[in-house]
């Protein structure tokens, strides 16, 4: 059973750093293609980073591309996003996701999200 907790959120300055971890305490994560999503107030929830199952392979939107990194641990059964040169339009709760079927847009599970605030 995928059991995912994400940790790492906070209020941060414009250009500031953060990173993100995506824990999976079922310990499984290591079979699921997985994603990053975040949704802002009044916004739908976006894609911002979706990697394959060994981590070699690595999508962003061009809106965090040059910004973004995405790694996965698999041993330690966990997921990273490491966030630099943020803005405000990063604000938002961001959460993981895992597929089974390497669909990233339709996760079979979600973590419940941990908030980013950034400041100006």
């Amino acid at each position: 059973q995928v059991q995912l907790v994400e940790s790492g959120g906070g209020l941060v300055q414009v250009g500031d750093s953060l990173r993100l971890s995506c824990v999976d305490f079922g310990g499984t994560l290591g079979q699921y293609a997985m994603a990053w999503f975040r949704q802002a107030p009044g916004k739908e929830r976006e894609i911002v980073a979706a990697i394959t199952w060994n981590g070699e392979s690595v999508y962003y939107p061009d809106s965090v591309k040059g910004r973004f990194t995405a790694s996965r641990d698999n041993s330690k059964h966990t997921m990273y996003l490491q966030m630099s040169t943020l803005k405000p339009e990063d604000t938002a709760v961001y959460y993981c996701a895992a597929s089974a079927r390497g669909d990233y847009l339709r996760p079979d599970y979600w973590g419940q999200g941990t908030q980013v605030t950034v400041s100006s």
